[in-house]
């Protein structure tokens, strides 16, 4: 069981309205599953505002750990799903 799965949303909240890459939310991610949590959650949306697909496929390639998706079930977000394969 997870005792830790840390929603980076806001992380890429803040990054897309800087409109680079800071912070860097893989290396912020990366950080916080090296300071101990168990799980990363993102909740995708189609907007992009948020946690954005590439983020999605970024994320799932680099981690090792627990990986949460949370969305809206539209075609799109039940195809990433499929092809992501979270835990």
């Amino acid at each position: 069981m997870t005792k830790l799965s840390v929603n980076v949303n806001k992380l890429a909240t803040i990054r897309n309205s800087r409109g680079k890459n800071n912070p860097d939310v893989l290396k912020t991610v990366l950080d916080i599953i090296a300071y101990g949590a168990e799980g990363i959650t993102v909740h995708p949306r189609p907007d992009g505002r948020h946690i954005r697909k590439e983020d999605v496929y970024q994320i799932h390639k680099n981690i090792h750990v627990e990986f949460n998706i949370e969305g809206y079930p539209d075609r799109n977000f039940l195809d990433l799903i499929k092809e992501v394969k979270p835990t």
